[in-house]
């Protein structure tokens, strides 16, 4: 944005203005610092931040009977999780895009009414409802709950990203798929839906890290993810607060990673899909000819 855009936005501040912005800073920074100092005193006051309680979530024991068997069921979950919402999402994402009025229609409902549905509510009711129908083994129930719910919000987010991203595209993609002679669901597929896809894939991303993020809610129905083994853990050994900081860490390092592969993906198929070729170096010009 240019400077003369910013000064038709923002009031240019003077002398005073930039002083007092400088004094409420110092001021901001002085009180987060307050704050911090007491924290950290009151949990040093009631032996939080012994080095026992630490030393703790480094041993052996605490990583591979607690923090990695609960990595790799929030993965698990996570994962299955990720691809049923993907294939939800593009079936119903296709459907509310369809030129019939009754797939459209029914399509509409169903990612509206899973959209509006809390995903800990789903949760619990699969969980309850699995486990009276028996169609699953009862050790695999609060898994299955975990991820249906995921899938069936997570599915209608990804569906409705499809639907605006395809009608985000220019209108010239859709007419140009009609002049060749391709039908609406021909263009849509080859078309339309790849470049929506790719324009989309940040957006598709961080609904990834919200699926990982809310295994966590399986905690309430017992399915032994990463927070329910951190919780545990600190439980037996009076470390709860601990545990819990070094899952939240395990947290972040994940979605940091999932995000980074996102950022490079999508630079990779930017380049990909720019259709940008190589030139080859323009000749040298020739040296004059001297004149006779």
């Amino acid at each position: 944005m240019s400077s003369k855009a910013q000064n038709v936005l923002f009031d240019v501040q003077g002398p005073r203005g930039r002083m007092l912005t400088l004094i409420f800073n110092i001021v901001g920074v002085l009180l987060v610092a307050a704050i911090a100092w007491y924290v950290l005193a009151q949990l040093g006051e009631r032996g939080q931040l012994e080095s026992s309680k630490w030393t703790q979530l480094f041993t052996a024991r605490s990583w591979n009977n607690f923090f990695i068997p609960g990595i790799i069921a929030t993965l698990r979950a996570a994962g299955v999780a990720v691809v049923l919402s993907v294939i939800f999402g593009l079936i119903f994402g296709l459907g509310r895009l369809s030129q019939v009025a009754v797939i459209r229609g029914i399509s509409t409902v169903v990612v509206e009414f899973f959209r509006a549905v809390p995903v800990l509510v789903m949760m619990i009711f699969f969980y309850l409802g699995l486990g009276r129908t028996g169609l699953v083994q009862p050790t695999e129930t609060p898994f299955w709950a975990v991820v249906l719910a995921l899938m069936f919000y997570n599915g209608s987010v990804i569906a409705e990203l499809i639907r605006s991203g395809v009608h985000g595209l220019p209108r010239g993609q859709r007419e140009a798929g009609l002049v060749v002679g391709l039908t609406e669901s021909q263009t849509l597929r080859s078309i339309l839906l790849p470049q929506a896809l790719t324009a989309m894939l940040p957006s598709l991303v961080s609904q990834f890290v919200v699926i990982l993020k809310d295994t966590a809610l399986g905690y309430i129905i017992t399915y032994p993810e990463l927070l329910a083994s951190g919780r545990r853990l600190g439980s037996g050994d009076g470390n709860i607060l601990q545990t819990l900081l070094m899952a939240a860490v395990i947290f972040v390092v994940i979605n940091f990673a999932l995000t980074s592969l996102a950022q490079w993906l999508s630079g990779f198929l930017s380049y990909r899909t720019s259709g940008k070729t190589k030139t080859p170096d323009a000749p040298a010009p020739a040296a004059p000819t001297p004149a006779k």
